[in-house]
Parts: structure tokens; C-alpha cells; sequence
């Protein structure tokens, strides 16, 4: 079982580990309701990474708005 926390914001977050190759990194996720199978996190994390840049999509936000984001490949470790 994955246990987390909620944060300042109200948010429920948890620890993942993001993985391209060899490289680690532990980053903090927001656990989204409407989760579509997309992480967002830093672009230090992406350079740090190295994650290759797969595609740009569109998205619509929470106040109807929408926007354009770039889509990286990597993996996530879920739950060890």
C-alpha cells in the first residue's frame, strides 16, 4: 500500500520514483481525480533526466482554460 500525505494546498500527494535509463529521481505527485495517466513535474527534472521529448499536446485545465504541453517519455516506478 502507498501512503502520502496532503499538503498546504489541500493536495494528496505521494512519492514516485521517475526513471529514464539508469537515472532516479524521487519526486512528489499531486494525485490528480481526473488522472489520465500523465505526471507533470519540473523541466530541472526533465534536463536532469535527459527525458526525450516524444510530442506536444493539448490540454483543457480546471477553470476551462486550455493549453499546450510537451510530452516526455519516461518511467515510473509505482509502489516500489
Amino acid at each position: 500500500m502507498m501512503q502520502g500525505y496532503v499538503n498546504e494546498n489541500y493536495e494528496a500527494v505521494i512519492s514516485v520514483v521517475v526513471k529514464n535509463g539508469a537515472k532516479l529521481k524521487s519526486v512528489n505527485a499531486v494525485i490528480d481525480t481526473g488522472f489520465t495517466g500523465f505526471l507533470s513535474i519540473p523541466s530541472a527534472i526533465i534536463a536532469e533526466l535527459e527525458l526525450p521529448w516524444s510530442y506536444r499536446d493539448r490540454a483543457t485545465l480546471g477553470d476551462g482554460s486550455e493549453t499546450l504541453f510537451d510530452i516526455y517519455e519516461a518511467n515510473v516506478i509505482w509502489n516500489g
